[in-house]
């Protein structure tokens, strides 16, 4: 049971993040999505998708970002579960900045 999920997209300028926010929104499990764009290319935009929900069915999401026109670069987190673990830090977190 997926929970929360983090990819890096690769998408085109149309659809409008709204619009893929939005269709992605729609399927059910999902409750929230939020993508941000820190990528613009003069043909395309590099997003990072946050997809929050209690069942979300990953391959679900990757048909419909790639109805809409985008390609998933990576699977950045997976969140599945009963609850939603976050990331705590740690002293070899620090020592592998360095």
């Amino acid at each position: 049971m997926i929970k929360r999920l983090v990819l890096d997209v690769l998408k085109p300028h149309k659809p409008s993040v709204v619009e893929l926010s939005e269709g992605l929104s729609n399927l059910n499990g999902i409750e929230g999505v939020n993508i941000i764009i820190y990528e613009i290319d003069q043909n395309v935009e590099n997003a990072k998708v946050i997809i929050a929900g209690e069942s979300i069915d990953f391959e679900v999401v990757k048909r419909k970002l790639e109805e809409m026109g985008a390609t998933i670069h990576s699977v950045d987190e997976v969140a599945a579960g009963k609850k939603i673990i976050e990331e705590v830090r740690t002293p070899q977190d620090r020592s592998a900045r360095i």
